[in-house]
């Protein structure tokens, strides 16, 4: 059993693996090994009277479904207007909302309040969106839902806690769950058309994205994991960073390529081949061709203009 507690400083995205780090409570119980490829499962305890804490977003579908115990719960976006629920054993949250948000509860039971904490991989659910709205996929958004009471879901969500005691857990069973998990998910709780929070994309996760993008310019251009660092599909994420930036996210990408070769070009004496290669063209002539459309000149003409 390990005892967690809220950091002093919490992020505001984290991994499916690295979310069962921050509820405060008992954590009893943790997925690990290659059987649970698709899925994250932890098991919590509260076992506190009252708790007030921070938890970052996450990009996957998440649920959480109580198990044992009844309380009053309140959550909200930061900053945003709290949303009270009374909760006991078969309530559930459901979310990919992709923010960061602020959890309270208050214990009304003896017993402590357990929470199963389930995460499932975007790959496998945009699978499971593609298959059940087809054409629509784009379109189509998991809404959130807080304290619903869904018995088809815990059927599911049940067999797999139990696998967390096996001694050793089946692959195939946990992903065949796993599946038949992100379909209900993409059969029941999905709405089609632009949801009310997507026609921006809030300026934490544009945050992220263009970070991570900055500090990793060598790397091939991937759309569907940029997306994904976002939490939303291709096509939404493609429309709502060119309406943040200006630019689609792949000229987004050759802009900061070409400002860093600027920079290195005026600053060092890394040859050009070397700083083609420092920000992602392993071929040179490309390089300067992208160099010459953007900067005007070649990059040996704009280094000797230092």
């Amino acid at each position: 059993m390990k005892t967690t507690a809220n950091p002093v400083a919490v992020p505001d995205l984290t991994s499916a693996e690295g979310l069962a780090a921050y509820p405060p409570g008992d954590l009893r119980q943790a997925s690990a090994g290659p059987a649970w490829g698709d899925v994250q499962l932890s098991v919590f305890a509260l076992t506190s009277t009252a708790e007030e804490f921070d938890m970052p977003a996450v990009s996957e579908p998440f649920i959480a479904w109580i198990v044992a115990g009844h309380g009053e719960t309140a959550e909200r976006e930061v900053g945003g207007q709290w949303l009270h629920s009374r909760i006991g054993p078969g309530a559930l949250f459901i979310t990919m909302s992709g923010v960061p948000y602020q959890f309270r509860w208050t214990r009304l039971s003896v017993e402590p309040i357990e929470v199963v904490l389930c995460l499932l991989s975007v790959p496998l659910f945009e699978r499971a969106v593609a298959e059940t709205h087809g054409d629509r996929a784009g379109d189509a958004h998991l809404r959130n839902a807080s304290a619903v009471h869904d018995p088809a879901l815990i059927a599911l969500l049940a067999p797999l806690r139990a696998e967390l005691d096996a001694p050793a857990p089946s692959a195939l069973l946990i992903a065949g769950l796993a599946q038949a998990l992100a379909v209900h998910l993409a059969r029941r709780y999905m709405d089609v058309g632009a949801a009310p929070d997507e026609t921006t994309l809030p300026a934490y996760k544009l945050r992220v994205v263009t970070d991570w993008m900055e500090q990793h310019l060598d790397q091939p251009f991937h759309l569907g994991a940029l997306a994904a660092m976002a939490g939303i599909s291709e096509f939404h994420f493609n429309r709502l960073f060119k309406r943040a930036t200006g630019l689609p996210p792949s000229q987004y990408q050759i802009k900061l390529r070409i400002d860093a070769a600027r920079q290195l070009l005026r600053e060092t004496d890394t040859s050009v081949v070397d700083v083609a290669n420092m920000v992602g063209y392993s071929n040179p002539s490309h390089f300067a061709q992208l160099f010459r459309k953007h900067a005007g000149m070649s990059p040996s003409d704009y280094r000797r203009q230092r």
